[in-house]
């Protein structure tokens, strides 16, 4: 019902991306390095772009 009371506003993308942060959290559990877990983070949510790609 919020969804009606905030003019159509809702969190679903920032759930969506938690998501997917929380999934891939859980398959990096050997991560040592903090950068790299970073980096993979910014990876699976599209906020990474490769110059590669390009």
């Amino acid at each position: 019902l919020a969804y009606f009371d905030t003019g159509r506003a809702s969190n679903g993308g920032t759930e969506a991306v938690n998501g997917l942060i929380e999934l891939h959290r859980r398959i990096a559990r050997g991560f040592r390095n903090r950068d790299n877990y970073r980096l993979r983070m910014l990876l699976i949510a599209g906020g990474l772009t490769s110059p590669h790609l390009k």
